[in-house]
Formats: C-alpha cells, sequence, structure tokens
C-alpha cells in the first residue's frame, strides 16, 4: 500500500537530505543506510516529511531538536503523529541529545521496533549496532536526561 503525498514537499525533502543535521548524519550514515530493511531519509507522508521512514515495518522515525520544545511545534508534532499513525505508521521520536549521548540504546531500540513489526530472516547487511563511548552503563538503566521514546500507542518505552 503507498502512502498518499504532496508533490510540492519533494523539493523540499530533497532540500532537507542536502541539509541533514549532525543528529540525522549520524543516524543515517551509521545505522539506518545500511540496516538490513530500506529506510528512507526525508519521507513525504501526506502533508509531512518524515525524517526516516521504513516502509516494510510501517515505521516512522522523527529527531527533534531544541525547537520542539516550544508549546506551538509541539502540537503541530502531535498532529503530525496524529496523522502519521491513522495511516498505520509506528512512530518514534528520539531528541538530538539521545543521539549525542545514548546512540547505541536508540540503534537498539530502533532494531527491536522494526524486528517485532515484521519477522526477518538471513544475515544483516554487515552492519552491526555502533560501538559508542559514551555508552558504558550496563544494560537496564536509564541513559539520563529526556528518555522517553513515544511507541506506537502513545506510551513511552525505555531503550
Amino acid at each position: 500500500m503507498s502512502l498518499e503525498y504532496n508533490g510540492a514537499n519533494i523539493v523540499l525533502a530533497k532540500n532537507l537530505r542536502k541539509n541533514a543535521t549532525p543528529q540525522e548524519k549520524h543516524l543515517w550514515y551509521d545505522f539506518l543506510s545500511g540496516y538490513e530493511v530500506r529506510f528512507q531519509r526525508q519521507k513525504p507522508i501526506g502533508e509531512y516529511i518524515a525524517d526516516f521512514y521504513c516502509h516494510k515495518a510501517r515505521l516512522v522515525i522523527e529527531l527533534d531538536g531544541s525547537q520542539h520544545y516550544h508549546e506551538s511545534i509541539e502540537k503541530k508534532d502531535e498532529l503530525r503523529t496524529e496523522y502519521l499513525k491513522s495511516c498505520g505508521l509506528t512512530v518514534l521520536r528520539f531528541t538530538n541529545r539521545q543521539i549525542d549521548d545514548t546512540f547505541r540504546e536508540v540503534c537498539e531500540h530502533i532494531d527491536m521496533i522494526v524486528k517485532s513489526s515484521i519477522k526477518t530472516c538471513g544475515k544483516r547487511s554487515g552492519k552491526t549496532l555502533p560501538q559508542s563511548p559514551s555508552v558504558t552503563a550496563p544494560s537496564g538503566r536509564e541513559p539520563e536526561g529526556n528518555t522517553a521514546f513515544l511507541s506506537e500507542k502513545g506510551g513511552t518505552a525505555q531503550p
């Protein structure tokens, strides 16, 4: 099933890909670009442009910088999330700080969500989960800061 999109957003999406944030580049080049299931960057969906999209897992990943913590932007993000969920998509939101400080946990969480959404067989494409020197806590410990991930049902899940 193909998702509808506003054709006018194609040019904007191309510009967003060319001018990606450091965190978007990190997640893309160091994990998603070589992931076993295909992801797309800056994918137009409806009137929106998703930071990352995986058709096979029906998954959208959004990275939020500090501008997303203003009330008016938070409301727009809520509307975007509701629209994407109405299209049958799962939406994960991560802060830029999470990408910077807990990159491995973010990747593990994405991997877990993708694999729970689809049953994959075979070997990974050679891309392994990245090692992050900033991640030294034993498994199960909550990373510092705002680390809640939005789950499909709007609740939170920790990596």
